[in-house]
């Protein structure tokens, strides 16, 4: 009996652990949103009254639409880049007979672990050396960089699950290794590589640093957008700009999060 009272003592504190934790990470989201709905002009609480208006601001100023539609068109680039070259990077780490493939590997996921402002700096002197700063094409192969690894650790980890079997007896029938790929090999670790591809959207979407030492005035993203408004006027419409950034990311992630289940029941049922 004790000894049920003991598991269920640390489950009580478990959960109560985990669910402060949370909670003290979402702080500052459940904060940030109220605040969009403000019917007055400061951010203040409590609420002057609940308006849209903020919202309507954001939606109809040119400033705001033109960031929002530079994120979208930057984040679109870096998807369609980083899934395109991180497939074949988690297909060679996994399935090719490499003699350094933990150095490799760390090579490829260095971006994820170095400081963004060191990779920021970095990319700058790079870039301005052969003319790509204040670009589109800049700042899209910068936030690949960061995007890849993101791309090449879910695909790889759908592979761990992958079956062998399956793409050698396409490959013993006489398919083509281009055959076996998109109509064998693809069409199962397509929930990875949909995941990857949404976490490198995601990446793109919020990242500001790279953007601030990157951008150009004309492509201005609706992070760095935010950032130059906290730095030159604070208004309501930046905390409509945020819960945007907010429900697009939580979106995202739910759509992770559903692939990741659908692929775990498809490895259960094979």
């Amino acid at each position: 009996m004790r000894i049920f009272e003991s598991l269920r003592f640390w489950r009580v504190l478990l959960w109560l652990t985990g669910g402060t934790t949370l909670l003290f990470l979402i702080a500052p989201i459940l904060a940030i949103m109220p605040l969009s709905f403000n019917g007055g002009s400061f951010l203040v609480y409590p609420l002057d009254g609940v308006s849209l208006r903020w919202f309507e601001e954001f939606f109809e100023s040119e400033r705001w639409m033109g960031a929002l539609a530079n994120s979208l068109i930057v984040g679109g680039a870096t998807t369609v880049l980083a899934t395109a070259l991180g497939i074949p990077a988690a297909l060679g780490l996994n399935h090719a007979p490499l003699r350094f493939r933990g150095l490799l590997t760390g090579l490829l996921l260095s971006p994820m672990i170095v400081p963004v402002v060191i990779v920021a700096v970095g990319l700058y002197f790079a870039f301005a050396a052969v003319g790509l700063t204040n670009s589109y094409a800049g700042l899209i192969l910068a936030h690949t960089a960061l995007a890849a690894p993101f791309v090449v650790i879910t695909v790889g980890a759908t592979l761990q699950g992958l079956d062998r079997n399956l793409p050698r007896a396409a490959s013993s029938l006489g398919a083509r290794p281009t055959t076996v790929f998109f109509q064998v090999t693809l069409p199962l670790i397509l929930p990875g590589v949909v995941s990857g591809a949404l976490f490198a959207f995601v990446t793109s979407f919020d990242e500001v640093v790279v953007a601030l030492l990157l951008a150009g005035p004309g492509q201005r993203t609706l992070p760095r957008e935010m950032f130059n408004g906290i730095r030159e006027s604070i208004t309501p419409t930046i905390t409509a700009a945020a819960s945007v950034l907010i429900v697009v990311s939580t979106l995202m992630l739910i759509a992770i999060e559903a692939l990741r289940r659908r692929g775990e029941r498809l490895r259960a049922r094979r």
